[in-house]
């Protein structure tokens, strides 16, 4: 059963540039160009009309752009709850500038260990993790650790956890690590470390979304019965200002919005695009987390049982909750 019939997520690519290398990831070999404060300034009014309630900025690096506070500070004035991950190369140079403007602000970590850390990146970008914690915290920031959990690095969760987080008070947030295209991703996740997952996010300080577990344990999305509802719960916006259906990992077809973002995503052409979420060929097995978790949140399943009390949990720690009841 659909719970929230309208789109509460927007991912907004505001350039698919990076000044890191990773290995689980391609967008940073994709050429690209930068979003501009005109178009964001119209899509945000229509994702508003829409009923977005959280706008993602990501990318590539989102700190790249060099208008990443105005942007940041026009959606909060539109009254969007925020959210940006970085690599933290760039977030001492931001910190005072991005004070307040994001909710939900992860720095992204793959290993307690300052060489598996850079090697995994492609750059030397572990002090500055430690440095932009540092810097958040004088600020009054509470920023989250982000640590991408493969089968070999599971057993690391503990050390982030002893490192990273608790010494200042910041949340834990595992990601289960996922497959796209050709990208290489790793070892994956057997089955034991996904109990192991299951078994740290019972712990104080840390947001697992255990229908991410269940999910994988399940064998992915089915095309017969789709859990993912990425088309109609994400909107996805490409730094060529466009719309891209039905998933950016997917990306089937990219459209141009030219200042028409309501009245393109009512259409006839991007509603039948919608309807086919879950259920191409490519979305057999998936299991991306940035379109199953507002999929889990709007609809009703086993998954949304699962996710539940994790999603509460963070909201609790983080007070976010009273921001989606404005």
């Amino acid at each position: 059963m659909r719970l929230i019939p309208h789109p509460v997520l927007c991912n907004y690519y505001v350039t698919y540039r990076c000044n890191a290398k990773c290995g689980f990831c391609d967008i940073w070999e994709r050429p690209s160009p930068y979003i501009t404060q005109e178009q964001a300034g119209h899509n945000f009014r229509d994702l508003k009309r829409l009923g977005v309630k959280v706008i993602d900025f990501t990318g590539g690096e989102p700190l790249l752009h060099r208008q990443i506070d105005v942007l940041l500070k026009e959606a909060k004035e539109h009254g969007f709850i925020t959210t940006l991950t970085t690599n933290t190369l760039l977030y001492p140079k931001w910190a005072e500038k991005l004070k307040g403007l994001v909710d939900m602000l992860h720095f992204s970590v793959d290993s307690p260990v300052r060489e598996e850390h850079n090697a995994s990146r492609g750059v030397a970008c572990f002090d500055f993790v430690h440095e932009s914690i540092r810097q958040a915290v004088a600020l009054g920031e509470r920023p989250d650790i982000l640590f991408t959990v493969l089968d070999n690095n599971v057993h690391q969760i503990e050390e982030v956890y002893n490192s990273f987080c608790r010494p200042h008070g910041l949340v834990l947030i595992l990601n289960p690590v996922f497959a796209y295209n050709a990208v290489e991703t790793g070892s994956g996740l057997s089955v034991s470390a996904l109990e192991k997952l299951r078994q740290w996010g019972r712990k104080p300080g840390v947001y697992l979304n255990d229908g991410f577990i269940g999910l994988r344990l399940d064998g992915g999305n089915q095309v017969d019965k789709p859990v993912c509802k990425a088309g109609s719960t994400t909107i996805v916006i490409s730094p060529e200002n466009k719309l891209v259906l039905p998933c950016y990992h997917l990306g089937l077809q990219e459209i141009p919005i030219e200042n028409q973002l309501y009245t393109l995503y009512k259409s006839k052409q991007v509603q039948s695009l919608i309807k086919q979420e879950g259920r191409l060929p490519a979305c057999q097995g998936c299991v991306i987390n940035c379109y199953m978790q507002p999929s889990f949140a709007t609809h009703t399943s086993r998954y949304f049982w699962q996710a539940l009390p994790g999603t509460l949990k963070y909201n609790r720690m983080k007070g976010t909750w009273k921001q989606f009841f404005r």
